[in-house]
C-alpha cells in the first residue's frame, strides 16, 4: 500500500498539471483559464505530447504512470448479482411464497395434534417435508438457469466493448480499443466518429460538431484552434477532420427489453389470467362441496359435520385447499417461456460472436431479423470485399494504367498535380518508416497507386504547400475540395484540388489535359465522350474518381468557398472493388426464404447495375433500363410523388447516385407498406435510416456514428454474414413457438383435467408434489430441451414468421393444430384410466396404483410430445436428434428422475410401485403421441378463421359429455 501511494506520487510529478482543473476548463469551455495554462500547447507540453507524435509508450510502465495519473477509459463493472439473490428472487416469488407458507401451516398444525392417528401424522408431516424439499429444488433450479444466464449476459457485454479509435503513439498511427485510450492520447477525428473522451482541438481543418447529445442545443457548432478548442466525449464530427489531444476519460452503458419479450410476458398474463379464473372455479365448488358435507374421508364419511367439527380441521383443511388450487395455478403458469427464450438468445448470440463474427448490440435485434422480408444493403464493403485497387487510369481520352512508360514520361507539371491532388485532398496517410498506407478504402487505394505509380513522398508533398482551406468529403455532393498555397511560389497564388465522382467532378470542368499534358477545351461533344469513358468503366464494375485543378490570384474573392467551375480535368481513375466470394449464394438464400434484397448505393448506376448483375439482386427477366421497373437513380425516386413512391417501391431493385435521404425515404415506404425492412449502412449519414429501420446493420470498417445507430454489427463486413443473423433469427423465434406449444399443451390437459375432476365429484386430480413436478418438467426440463435445438436448413426455405410487433395472432394455427389434439388426447387418457382404471385392470387397494399409472402415464405423455414438438410441420421428428446430446441428456434426466419418484419415493410423492406390465402399458400409451403428432402434421392448416375457436366449441362440448358421465 505504501509503496503504491509513493509510485502514484512519483507519478503525478512527471506531469506538471492539475488534473482536476483541466477537467472543469474543459467540461466548461473555460478559454480565459485555459490561457492560464498555457493555452492548446502549454496543456500538450504539460502532458508531454504533440500533435505530431502523441504520447510515448514504449513500455509499460509509461502506460501505468499514466493511467495512475490520470485514470483511463477502463469502466468499472456493474455489481454482480450472486448465486444465493436469485434463490432469495425465487423464494419470493408469490406462488412459491404461498405454497411455503401454507406448508409450514400445515406441518404447525400437525404439530398440534389434530390427527389422532400416529400413522396419518406421519404421512402428513411427511408431505410436508417433501413440499419443502420439492420447492426448494424448483428454486434452486430457477436460480441455477438465471445466474447461468446473467453469467452469459455479462460475457456479451464486455465483447460488445470493441469500438475501436485511431491514435497517434510515438509518430505511427494505431487502431486501439476506446476503453486504451489515456489521457495526452492524440485522436484522429473524421467525419461520421463520435468524440471519444474529452479533449482539446490540436491541428486541422476546423471541425463542425454535433453537441446536442450532450447540450441539447439545436445547430453544429465550430471547434478550432483559436476561439474554441474544447471538444466533449458523445459530441459527433459532422464535418471536418483534425487531431484532438485528450484530457479526460469517461464511459457509459445501457440496456433494454425486446418486443418479443413484451409480447411474451402478454401471453403469460392471459394465461395466468385464465389459469386463475380456473382456479378461482375450482375452490368455490372445493369450498361448497365441503361445507355441504359432500367431501368424504377415506371410510366414506364427510369431512364436514356442522358444529362437531372442530376449528383446526377446518382450517386445515382450507390450507389444503388453497395449496392444491396454488400449485393447480403454478403449474398453469408457463414461467419457462423468459427463460427459454433468453437462453435462445444467449446461445444465438455466442454462437454468432464465436464463430460467424457478428456482434449483436440489442437482444431485439435478433429476434427482429428473423421477420425480416426486406434487406436494403450498401455495395462497398457488404457485397464487396472493400479491398479496393486502382485497375484503371485514364489521361485525357487514353487508357494508360498498363503503360508503365507514359509514367516516366509524364510532363513534369502533369504529374506534380497529381501529386497534390492526392497528397494533400484526403484523409489517408503514408507512414514513412514503414510504408503503412492508412484511411478509407478508396483513399487507400488512390494513395497507393500515387506511391507505387507517380513516385509520390507523401510527407514531402505535404512539406511544400500549406493548406488554407478544406470542404470535407460528404454523401449530397460527392466530392472533396482543398485550397492551398505552395511555399516555392508567389504569395498572390492559390490552388483549388477537387476530387470525387467522375461525373460530378466532370461537370464542373471547361477544359482538360490530354496526354501529352496539353490543355484542351472541353465542349459539349467532348463531354459526351467522357461520359461514356465513365459509363464504360461503370459498366465493367468500377468506381470512377475524377481530379481537378484550378489556380488563381489570392486577390480573388472566394468567400470561404474553393472555386467549382472552370476547372481543369487532370484525369480519371477506376477503382475495383471484387464482389465478396459468397455473395450471389448468400443473396439467392434470402430470396429463397422470402427475404427480398434491394442495394442502395451512391454509386454510378451503371457501376450498381454491375455488381447488382454479378451478386444475383438483378435477375435475367428483371428491366434492367435506367428508370425502368427495377433500377432507378435517387433523384426520380425522390422527385416522385408519394402515391407514386408507393406504387413502386415493392419493384425497385438497384437505386444509384442515392443520398441518405433517398434510403431513408425508401425504408418510410417500405415500413408503410408493412413490410419488416433490416438496413445495412456504414456512414455517418446513414444513421438515419438505420435509425428508422426495423433493424439496422453496419460494417466493422463503417464509421462510429453508423455503428452506435445499428443493432448488429458485421464484424468480417461480409453479406454472408446477413444470412447467418437471418437464420439465428428465426431459431429464436422456432424456440419460442415450440417451447408455447409444449407449455400450452401441459396447461390446457391439467386445468381442463383439474376442473372435471373437481366439478365432478372427485378429488384433486393430481397431488401437491405431482403437480409441482410436472410444472419442473414443463418450465424447465422441457423448455431447456426444445431450446437446444441447432437452427437447421428448413428455417431458410420458408417465409418469414409473423413479426411480433403486428396484429396477427401470436400462436399460429400451426401452432395450434400441434397443440389441441395433443392436450385432447392426454384428457381423454387421464378420465379413461379415472373412470374405469379398475375394471380394466383389476388393480389394487384403494386405487393407489390406478392413480399413480394416471399420474406416470400423464408425465410420459409429455416425454414423448417433446419429441413431437422439435419441428413445427416437419413429420420426421427424429431428424438429427441422436446429434442433439444434451436434447439426449435432458430427456433421460426426465424419465430416471420420474422412475425414481414412482418406484422409490412412494411415501413422500403417495406413489405406488407398478410392475412391468404396468410400466409398459404407461409407456405404450404415451408413445401415441408420436403416430397422432404425425398424422396431423399430415392434415392442411387452414390459413382463414383461427383454429383455436373452433377448438374452443369442440372442447366445451367435449367438456358436456365428461361431466354427463
Amino acid at each position: 500500500m505504501v509503496l503504491s501511494s509513493i509510485y502514484k506520487k512519483s507519478a503525478k510529478k512527471l506531469f506538471q498539471i492539475h488534473q482536476p482543473t483541466l477537467v472543469q476548463v474543459v467540461k466548461d469551455k473555460d478559454l480565459a483559464e485555459l490561457q492560464k495554462l498555457g493555452g492548446v500547447d502549454g496543456v500538450a507540453l504539460a502532458l508531454k505530447t504533440s500533435a505530431d507524435h502523441g504520447i510515448s509508450v514504449s513500455d509499460d510502465d509509461e502506460v501505468a504512470r499514466r493511467r495512475e495519473s490520470f485514470c483511463s477509459t477502463k469502466r468499472r463493472k456493474p455489481i454482480t448479482k450472486g448465486f444465493l439473490h436469485y434463490v432469495k428472487e425465487g423464494f419470493l416469488e408469490h406462488t412459491i411464497t404461498i405454497l411455503m407458507v401454507c406448508a409450514l401451516l400445515s406441518l404447525v398444525l400437525e404439530g398440534l395434534g389434530v390427527n389422532s392417528q400416529v400413522q396419518v401424522q406421519q404421512s402428513s408431516l411427511i408431505n410436508g417435508v417433501s413440499m419443502f424439499v420439492t420447492l426448494f429444488v424448483i428454486v434452486a433450479v430457477s436460480a441455477v438457469a438465471n445466474y447461468k444466464r446473467q453469467k452469459q449476459f455479462e460475457r456479451i457485454s464486455n465483447v460488445n466493448n470493441t469500438t475501436q479509435v485511431d491514435v497517434v503513439r510515438g509518430g505511427r498511427r494505431h487502431q486501439i480499443l476506446i476503453s486504451e485510450i489515456l489521457v495526452g492520447d492524440v485522436i484522429c477525428l473524421k467525419i461520421g466518429d463520435k468524440v471519444p473522451a474529452d479533449g482539446l482541438f490540436l491541428q486541422g481543418d476546423p471541425l463542425q460538431l454535433d453537441e446536442s447529445s450532450m447540450t441539447g442545443a439545436i445547430g453544429y457548432v465550430e471547434v478550432n484552434h483559436g476561439q474554441n478548442p474544447f471538444l466533449l466525449s458523445g459530441t459527433k464530427v459532422v464535418d471536418g477532420y483534425g487531431r484532438m489531444m485528450v484530457t479526460s476519460v469517461g464511459t457509459n452503458t445501457s440496456q433494454e427489453t425486446t418486443p418479443l419479450q413484451a409480447r411474451l410476458k402478454e401471453l403469460t398474463t392471459s394465461i395466468c389470467k385464465g389459469g386463475l379464473a380456473v382456479n378461482l372455479l375450482v375452490l368455490v365448488v372445493l369450498v361448497v362441496k365441503y361445507f355441504t358435507g359432500k367431501t368424504k374421508d377415506r371410510n366414506g364419511n364427510s369431512q364436514f359435520r356442522g358444529s362437531d367439527t372442530k376449528f383446526i380441521k377446518i382450517l386445515k383443511f382450507v390450507i389444503q385447499i388453497i395449496v392444491d388450487v396454488v400449485t393447480i395455478l403454478v403449474a398453469a403458469i408457463p414461467a419457462g417461456l423468459p427463460m427459454a427464450m433468453t437462453l435462445s438468445f444467449l446461445h444465438a448470440i455466442k454462437r454468432m460472436m464465436a464463430a460467424d463474427k457478428v456482434m449483436v448490440k440489442k437482444l431485439s435485434a435478433c429476434e427482429i431479423m428473423g421477420s425480416a422480408t426486406i434487406i436494403c444493403t450498401d455495395k462497398t464493403g457488404t457485397l464487396t470485399m472493400n479491398q479496393m485497387r486502382v485497375a484503371k487510369f485514364w489521361q485525357g481520352k487514353e487508357c494508360l494504367l498498363e503503360d508503365r512508360a507514359y509514367y516516366s514520361s509524364m510532363a513534369p507539371n502533369l504529374m506534380e498535380l497529381f501529386r497534390e491532388g492526392t497528397a494533400l485532398n484526403t484523409t489517408g496517410s503514408v507512414y514513412e518508416a514503414s510504408g503503412e498506407i492508412t484511411g478509407s478504402q478508396t483513399e487507400k487505394a488512390i494513395i497507393s497507386w500515387a506511391v507505387k505509380e507517380l513516385q509520390m513522398d507523401m510527407e514531402e508533398v505535404t512539406r511544400n504547400s500549406n493548406i488554407v482551406h478544406i470542404e470535407a468529403f460528404n454523401s449530397e455532393t460527392k466530392r472533396s475540395g482543398v485550397l492551398t498555397k505552395r511555399n516555392d511560389e508567389d504569395v498572390s497564388v492559390l490552388h483549388v484540388h477537387w476530387k470525387g465522382a467522375a461525373e460530378v467532378i466532370l461537370a464542373m470542368c471547361s477544359s482538360y489535359y490530354d496526354s501529352s499534358g496539353t490543355v484542351k477545351d472541353l465542349d459539349d461533344n467532348q463531354k459526351i465522350e467522357f461520359q461514356q469513358i465513365i459509363e464504360g468503366m461503370a459498366a465493367s464494375s468500377l468506381r470512377c474518381i475524377a481530379f481537378a485543378h484550378a489556380s488563381y490570384a489570392h486577390d480573388e474573392d472566394f468567400n470561404g468557398q474553393l472555386k467549382k467551375d472552370g476547372l481543369v480535368l487532370l484525369g480519371m481513375v477506376g477503382i475495383k472493388d471484387p464482389c465478396s466470394p459468397g455473395a450471389k449464394k448468400a443473396v439467392d438464400v434470402c430470396m429463397s426464404a422470402g427475404v427480398k434484397v434491394k442495394m442502395i448505393t451512391g454509386d454510378n448506376v451503371f457501376t450498381a447495375k454491375a455488381i447488382a448483375t454479378e451478386c444475383g439482386i438483378l435477375r435475367p427477366d428483371h428491366d434492367t433500363n435506367i428508370g425502368g421497373a427495377q433500377v432507378i437513380e435517387g433523384v426520380e425516386f425522390r422527385n416522385y410523388s408519394p402515391q407514386e413512391r408507393m406504387k413502386k417501391v415493392d419493384k425497385i431493385c438497384v437505386m444509384a447516385r442515392s443520398s441518405p435521404s433517398d434510403k431513408l425515404l425508401m425504408v418510410q415506404c417500405l415500413k408503410q407498406k408493412g413490410q419488416v425492412v433490416a438496413v445495412i449502412g456504414d456512414g455517418t449519414n446513414d444513421a438515419p435510416a438505420l435509425q428508422e429501420a426495423d433493424i439496422g446493420l453496419s460494417i466493422m470498417q463503417g464509421t462510429e456514428d453508423a455503428k452506435d445507430s445499428s443493432d448488429i454489427i458485421l464484424l468480417n463486413d461480409n453479406f454472408v454474414s446477413v444470412v447467418t443473423v437471418l437464420k439465428w433469427g428465426r431459431y429464436v423465434y422456432n424456440n419460442i413457438e415450440k417451447v408455447i406449444q409444449f407449455q400450452l399443451t401441459v396447461n390446457i390437459a391439467a386445468l381442463v383435467i383439474s376442473f372435471v375432476a373437481t366439478v365432478s365429484g372427485e378429488e384433486v386430480a393430481f397431488t401437491t408434489l405431482e403437480l409441482l413436478w410436472v410444472n419442473l418438467i414443463m418450465d424447465t426440463l422441457g423448455a431447456l430441451a426444445l431450446a437446444s435445438d441447432k437452427p437447421t436448413k428448413e428455417l431458410l426455405i420458408q417465409k418469414p414468421p409473423p413479426p411480433v410487433d403486428r396484429t396477427e395472432p401470436f400462436i399460429t394455427n400451426i401452432m395450434w393444430m400441434n397443440i389441441l389434439p395433443q392436450a385432447l388426447y392426454q384428457i381423454s387418457v387421464f378420465f379413461t384410466l379415472k373412470l374405469g382404471g379398475k375394471s380394466i385392470f383389476g388393480v389394487g387397494v384403494g386405487g393407489m396404483v390406478n392413480e399413480t399409472m394416471m399420474f406416470n402415464t400423464f408425465v410420459l405423455c409429455q416425454v414423448f410430445n417433446v419429441f413431437n414438438l422439435r419441428t413445427l410441420k416437419q413429420k420426421n421428428v427424429f431428424k438429427g436428434v441422436l446429434r442433439n446430446r444434451f436434447f439426449m441428456g435432458i430427456i433421460a434426466i426426465t424419465i430416471v428422475l420420474q422412475v425414481v419418484m414412482v418406484e422409490f419415493m412412494n411415501k413422500v410423492a403417495g406413489t405406488k410401485r407398478l410392475g412391468w406390465e404396468q410400466w409398459n402399458f404407461c409407456i405404450g400409451i404415451a408413445a401415441m403421441s408420436w403416430p397422432i403428432g404425425w398424422v396431423v402434421k399430415c392434415i392442411p392448416v387452414p390459413e382463414g378463421r383461427n383454429l383455436f375457436a373452433i377448438a374452443m366449441e369442440s372442447l366445451l362440448s367435449y367438456l358436456k359429455i365428461l361431466l354427463e358421465m
